[in-house]
């Protein structure tokens, strides 16, 4: 006790002569770490020795690496060898495969469906089917990641699977594995309007939303009115993605920057000449779901005005991580800096909020209660102009069930759409 009063008054006296040079008193920065270096090699020593298990020093050492990453924050981590080809299957969005959508049921593999134009599509491989053995091995007792794992492999390999299906004997398929591209852009056609689903932004989705949208265009012709891009229940991915998508819908201005530690470093980055679809409507739907990259998408789009954003709240995820090899073929994922959409605003743990707010609904069809209308009166006068010759009342059922749509916010989107188009058709007659 007496020793460490002794510090303290000889602090304090320090403290009391500011013109004394102190140069000799300063604590060197990388003693400090050389010493807490030391304390992580006792520790690790300890475990070695003493844990109740034994462990290896790679496991320990990539503990370390893991836990030093994640306490920063969420989205910093360590990547084994296995885990960043993972990561870069997934961003490349292509990989030597069979081309198979797959779950499991039954400790089974079954299919969900083929990929278009794949060696599975092109064997006939149906929706429905179940794999039971690959190459000779039963597939019961592997995770579903296991057995894609196994069906994936080099390009122009061999891979024997047997094949389970209602009606059938089971029967073997030798397929030969091919480059298959991971398929994240969908379309589809609502009426007048074009409907894009990006599922996640990785290589192939600029691609992807480009050829869709030839497609539907080439189906709609002159009667495209607008479209909706969902991106609902979209984590993100690239940020070079994220940017050509929002440039396929903008023709200037700025898309979107990233700041780091030091401001010297920003990055912004602008739209070229150029609307896929030359001005027409857009909707963009968005939910908690929506985070990353489809975050920059609704924020550039909703600041420059060129589309309208609705559903609910985005994630909020406002960073940009930088995946960093490391020796042995493995990897960090390290946040080096932020995003902002065009306006200046930050995401991070704000999100997107939308233009309009539509929370998912479930739609259920009410009976009308019966009553009277002009036609059952007695005597009523029949419409003579009309075109319905049985008498009934126009507008009366055909017997025909109406479709209605489940997706509450979809239908809003719609709605939107078509709402615009009419008003816009209005304004030109009446000019």
């Amino acid at each position: 006790m007496l020793s460490f009063r002794k510090v303290l008054l000889t602090t304090a006296f320090a403290l009391a002569l500011p013109s004394v040079s102190m140069a000799d008193e300063t604590v060197d920065p990388r003693r400090d770490t050389y010493r807490q270096l030391e304390l992580f090699g006792d520790v690790f020593d300890r475990i070695r020795a003493n844990y109740v298990e034994e462990v290896s020093d790679e496991e320990l050492i990539e503990s370390a690496i893991q836990g030093m990453l994640s306490r920063l924050d969420p989205h910093s981590s360590y990547l084994t060898p296995d885990s960043f080809q993972d990561m870069r299957v997934q961003t490349r969005g292509e990989f030597g495969g069979l081309g198979i959508e797959v779950t499991m049921e039954n400790g089974f593999v079954k299919v969900v469906s083929p990929i278009d134009d794949t060696p599975a599509d092109r064997a006939g491989i149906q929706a429905g089917d179940f794999i039971t053995h690959l190459d000779g091995d039963p597939v019961l007792g592997l995770t579903l990641q296991e057995a894609v794992d196994k069906m994936r492999g080099k390009v122009g390999s061999d891979l024997k699977i047997t094949i389970s299906r209602e009606g059938q004997d089971p029967f073997d398929v030798t397929l030969q594995r091919d480059v298959i591209k991971v398929r994240s852009v969908r379309h589809r056609v609502e009426n007048n309007v074009g409907y894009v689903r990006v599922s996640s932004f990785n290589e192939q989705t600029t691609p992807g939303l480009e050829k869709a949208v030839e497609e539907i265009k080439k189906e709609l012709g002159d009667k495209m009115i607008g479209l909706v891009l969902d991106l609902r229940l979209n984590p993100g991915g690239l940020l070079t993605e994220a940017i050509s998508v929002s440039d396929a819908f903008l023709n200037q201005g700025e898309i979107v920057s990233t700041r780091g530690r030091d401001n010297s470093n920003a990055q912004r980055f602008n739209a070229r000449d150029g609307d896929l679809i030359n001005g027409k409507p857009l909707v963009v739907l968005i939910n908690s779901g929506s985070a990353s990259a489809s975050e920059i998408v609704a924020g550039a789009l909703q600041d420059h005005r060129r589309a309208i954003i609705m559903g609910t709240k985005s994630f909020g995820k406002g960073s940009v991580q930088t995946i960093m090899p490391l020796l042995g073929n493995g990897a960090m994922r390290l946040t080096t800096s932020r995003y902002y959409t065009p306006s200046g605003r930050s995401i991070q743990a704000e999100g997107i909020v939308p233009d309009i707010i539509v929370e998912q609904s479930k739609l259920e069809t009410l009976e009308p209660q019966s009553q009277r209308r002009e036609a059952d009166l007695r005597g009523a006068l029949e419409n003579k102009g009309g075109t319905n010759s049985t008498g009934e009342a126009d507008g009366s059922e055909t017997g025909e069930e109406e479709k209605t749509p489940q997706d509450y916010q979809l239908l809003r989107a719609l709605d939107l759409i078509n709402g615009i188009n009419l008003y816009s058709v209005n304004a030109n007659a009446s000019n």
